[in-house]
């Protein structure tokens, strides 16, 4: 079972930046894809931005210039600049032995609020 530990949610004002951080308990060598999911109130969950073993990275349409999404060994980061009140969310980071965005192991989620 992979443990993963989330760190840098908070509040801030639009405009603003916030750099989120997940740390997994596994051993690099089995960990594939890594991303981060989020989901505002009411709303589904929705990928925000992924990077594979490789290091290609994906990232959603609303997201893209803004957000930027890094691993080292076995830790995952978003950097998040220019934040605006829609990307208001709980922020969960993913992990996972394959190339999958989805079938993996979660973390708790970290509350990110955006204020106008």
């Amino acid at each position: 079972q992979v443990q993963l530990v989330e760190s840098g949610g908070g509040l801030v004002q639009a405009g603003g930046s916030l750099r989120l951080s997940c740390a997994a308990s596994e051993s690099i060598f089995s960990i594939n894809a890594m991303a981060w999911h989020r989901q505002a109130p009411g709303k589904q969950r929705e990928l925000v931005a992924g990077i594979s073993g490789r290091g290609t990275t994906d990232y959603q349409d609303s997201v893209k210039g803004r957000f930027t999404i890094s691993r080292d060994k076995n830790t995952v980061y978003l950097q998040m600049n220019n934040l605006k009140p829609e990307d208001t969310a709980v922020y969960s980071c993913f992990v996972g032995r394959t190339s999958s965005y989805d079938l993996g192991y979660w973390g708790q989620g970290t509350q990110v609020t955006v204020s106008s």
